[in-house]
């Protein structure tokens, strides 16, 4: 899996290609590779080396200008290995036998092997371990039998996919038809950018934003026949379809550095704004209420709901946690919050009055979206929490919140993670209010959750001081993350990041739980790391300290501003404001967030590309 852009038009195709794939790094990625008409390149690494491989290719300066521009359309890929080791046969893309059939997949293909027997007997040989190839070759097979009769790219394309099992957004092009590109999409993220006699194929708008903000989006089950002319959109089976053109709402900007050193920082530092931007308009101070335009359709459907399952995955995962806490304090509904890669494969015992709630920052993440269909087949309420216009997600839930956080190219989530606990704060209140949640109480939380920028603001004016902490405790190789109530699982998140930016290994544990086995790990050279805001928790996470430093253990606490009692006694501190205890995941992580990007740094590794990670997860 990873990135795949394509482009048909009557520009040069190559450095519309090299551009759209350097947008997609942030993804993940472990070799890159493009195709065209009249040349074919992939390389181990960045798309940095891939420009590479094409500088130095002597015999295409030779050629000169006129080769270039007859390649005027092209497909190309960044790899995130799923199948066979990062190398330049398994990169992407891949060609059937005789090499005029030229494919890019992200996804996998499950019975590839399979498939890949019967195409061997039938005197295929293969070049890569990849499942892919073996897609490019089936197809290919399908268009040479019947080329005599004039069958179509496109039809040779549906004929292979109805023999594949698995997930797959491809894109398909014949060498010697260059114009035309054949693209599909099932299960794996694919949209078309709509030009002046042009059009810019990707997995992700940001490759595509550069050259139009129109958009198509592919829904799964559909494939798409796409020449500078046209573009036309069909059924699986055939069936012509129409298609909306969406218009994407952030520029060019929203996806650069700013002046930033990395990416991440940018994202932390942009909390404040994204804050202001996922409540703006849903906010009533003067009555105490929240308005979700995006649910008011169910209201009726939440009001009398018996039960919440949240289904994320990772850093969202974590997220859902705090909403947990969240939605079962304000409104009185249990919640479960489950990890979406076991959902989808156990019996639901739910009943109808059971709504799905899927948290995700991509709204393509596999195994959500999987656990979103395994739900409507139950005939249950399905929501999201996306931040994705246009996303899968967000088009196949019945209704839902989006976060309004803008693009985030740093692979660590930073800024999505803070916009989806505001969300869900605000789903919270929401359902409290028409389920019994006093105004006075309402008119609380909402006044914090107004105030919350500012305070997010202060926290980031004293980034100097936690780097500096962070800095000191570089060079560990275990770290302990404890919090408890709401802030258990600010503390799981805390851990992850650590490990996503700086692979310093991390565990995040609710600290009632230290005696029960991770406080035999305490010793001089263990830090931890203590979430211990002034809350109702505020004395068990004193003991829970003092239980660590009995066992000459290094504590790093994160405090409300002004506490002297716990700055005595631990080794260092990192403050943040008071704030109502159930909002206070939004301020407790913002320390954890740079704790982590300041220690991925002093580590000397790239925090925005972290070893082994992909941004947007669209296989299981």
């Amino acid at each position: 899996m990873c990135g795949i852009v394509a482009y048909t038009g009557s520009r040069s195709a190559v450095p519309i290609l090299l551009d759209g794939l350097t947008a997609l790094e942030y993804r993940g990625y472990d070799s890159a590779g493009l195709v065209t008409s009249t040349r074919m390149y992939k390389e181990v690494g960045n798309v940095a080396a891939l420009r590479a491989c094409l500088d130095a290719d002597t015999s295409l300066r030779k050629k000169g200008k006129e080769k270039k521009e007859q390649d005027t359309a092209g497909i190309a890929h960044t790899r995130w290995a799923t199948h066979g080791e990062p190398t330049k046969v398994n990169a992407h893309p891949h060609a059937g036998r005789d090499e005029r059939v030229w494919l890019v997949h992200n996804g996998i293909i499950e019975n590839y092997l399979e498939l890949k027997q019967s195409l061997e007997a039938a005197g295929h040989s293969f070049r890569s371990d990849t499942d892919s190839e073996v897609l490019a070759h089936l197809i290919e097979s399908h268009y040479t039998k019947k080329r005599a009769e004039k069958h179509t790219l496109a039809q040779a394309v549906t004929e292979a996919l109805a023999q594949v099992r698995g997930t797959y957004g491809i894109a398909v092009f014949d060498r010697k038809q260059p114009s035309e590109i054949v693209v599909a999409r099932m299960g794996s993220p694919l949209l078309i950018g709509v030009g002046a006699g042009e059009y810019v194929i990707a997995s992700d708008a940001s490759a595509v934003i550069r050259h139009t903000r129109d958009i198509v989006y592919l829904n799964d089950g559909e494939y798409a026949i796409v020449s500078p002319s046209n573009l036309a959109i069909y059924s699986l089976s055939h069936e012509k379809k129409t298609h909306t053109i969406d218009h994407i709402d952030w520029a060019l900007e929203d996806v650069q550095k700013q002046g930033y050193e990395h990416f991440m920082l940018k994202e932390i530092m942009e909390g404040p704004e994204v804050l202001r931007a996922s409540a703006r308009g849903r906010i009533k101070a003067s009555s105490g209420d929240v308005v979700l335009g995006g649910l008011a359709e169910h209201a009726d459907a939440l009001r009398g709901l018996s039960r919440l399952v949240i289904v994320a995955c990772g850093t969202a995962y974590y997220a859902g946690c705090v909403g947990k806490r969240l939605i079962e304090e304000l409104a009185g509904i249990p919640v479960e919050v489950e990890v979406a890669s076991e959902f989808r494969h156990r019996r639901l015992l739910y009943d109808r009055n059971t709504a799905v709630l899927a948290v995700t920052q991509s709204g393509e993440t596999a195994d959500t979206l999987w656990s979103i269909r395994e739900a409507k087949k139950q005939g249950l309420l399905t929501l999201g929490v996306v931040n994705t216009v246009g996303s899968t997600i967000a088009r196949e839930t019945d209704a839902g919140v989006y976060n309004h956080a803008g693009p985030e190219i740093g692979v660590a989530s930073t800024k999505a993670f803070l916009s989806q606990i505001e969300v869900l704060a605000m789903i919270a209140v929401y359902l409290g209010r028409m389920r019994g949640l006093s105004e006075r109480e309402g008119k609380a939380l909402v006044a914090e959750l107004l105030q919350m920028p500012d305070l997010v603001a202060e926290i980031l004016t004293h980034k100097d001081a936690i780097k500096e902490v962070a800095t000191h405790y570089a060079d560990a190789t275990n770290m302990l993350y404890i919090g408890r109530h709401m802030n258990a699982p600010v503390a799981l998140e805390g851990a992850l990041k650590l490990k996503e930016i700086s692979y310093l290994h991390a565990e995040g544990y609710p600290a009632g739980e230290m005696k029960h086995g991770p406080i035999a790990m305490i010793e001089p050279s263990f830090p931890t790391l203590a979430i211990a805001p002034r809350d109702s928790v505020y004395d068990k996470m004193v003991s829970a300290i003092e239980e660590i430093r009995a066992r000459k253990g290094p504590v790093i606490a994160v405090v409300t501003r002004g506490d002297t009692e716990l700055a005595g006694r631990v080794d260092a501190i990192m403050e943040v404001p008071e704030t109502h205890e159930l909002l206070s995941p939004l301020l407790t992580v913002v320390p954890l967030q740079l704790f982590a990007y300041y220690v991925g740094v002093a580590r000397g590794y790239n925090v925005d590309r972290p070893r082994n990670l992909a941004k947007s997860v669209t296989v299981e």
